[in-house]
């Protein structure tokens, strides 16, 4: 019968919701991985760097090096340029991208949901005495102020990590928003509803039997903002 039906489709619906989230989950840890092995590099190559200096540094002092310019500040500004270029090639592999200005770094985090690219946010970064965002592309509902308090000024590579899950789990909500309401047209009354950050959804919807139409209503809570998928759902019938 009809809710017999009901549930099998809501059995169908969680186990593919399962898998996605375990797709998810996969990628997400592979590419930690994979970040994390370009971060042992360039910790590796950081350490190397700092010895090769220091040894310079020693030779100088001691007179054996017949060049007095060594250390020269010209090879300090190379370690440090090559450093950030380092890091930058390990951000690559997690979506963020960046480039060197004569101000600082300007970052572009790249968006997707299951493997469909949707949308590119841009950050521009002073890196001063204190590191400060000159201007940026990212929507007025992230929470980038309380993000950038957090982790801005004590570690950019958390801080960019936390901005890119945002803005994935984000546009990965309006994704998901946009296919149920263009796909289910037929079967939504009226027009779905939801908040800016997409993290609550309400609508209504049809489930008819050879007979009859029942009038449902759904409300989706996404409590978790770094997750595309809800935490709550509440659907009700008259």
């Amino acid at each position: 019968g009809l809710f017999a039906h009901l549930a099998a489709l809501e059995a169908r619906a969680h186990e593919a919701a399962v898998k996605r989230e375990e797709k998810e989950q996969q990628e997400e840890r592979l590419a930690r991985l994979r970040a994390r092995v370009q971060e042992l590099r360039l910790q590796r190559d950081e350490l190397r760097a700092k010895v090769d200096l220091q040894h310079k540094v020693q030779l100088g002092k001691g007179g054996v090096v017949s060049d007095p310019a060594q250390p020269s500040a010209r090879a300090v500004l190379e370690w440090k340029i090559g450093s950030v270029k380092r890091m930058l090639q390990v951000f690559y592999l997690t979506g963020i991208s960046g480039k060197l200005t004569r101000q600082g770094v300007c970052f572009c985090i790249s968006t997707a949901y299951e493997g469909t690219y949707l949308d590119s946010y841009y950050l521009d970064l002073l890196t001063k005495a204190e590191v400060q965002i000159q201007r940026h592309s990212v929507p007025a509902f992230i929470p980038l102020e309380q993000i950038a308090k957090k982790y801005l000024q004590t570690d950019v590579r958390r801080f960019l990590s936390v901005l890119s899950d945002h803005l994935n789990a984000y546009v990965g909500r309006r994704y998901q928003a946009d296919q149920l309401q263009e796909h289910f047209s037929d079967l939504i009354k009226g027009t779905l509803q939801r908040n800016s950050l997409c993290n609550l959804l309400v609508f209504d919807y049809n489930v008819s039997s050879e007979s009859d139409a029942f009038p449902y209503s759904a409300r989706l809570v996404y409590g978790d903002l770094c997750r595309s998928l809800p935490t709550e759902v509440v659907v009700s019938t008259t």
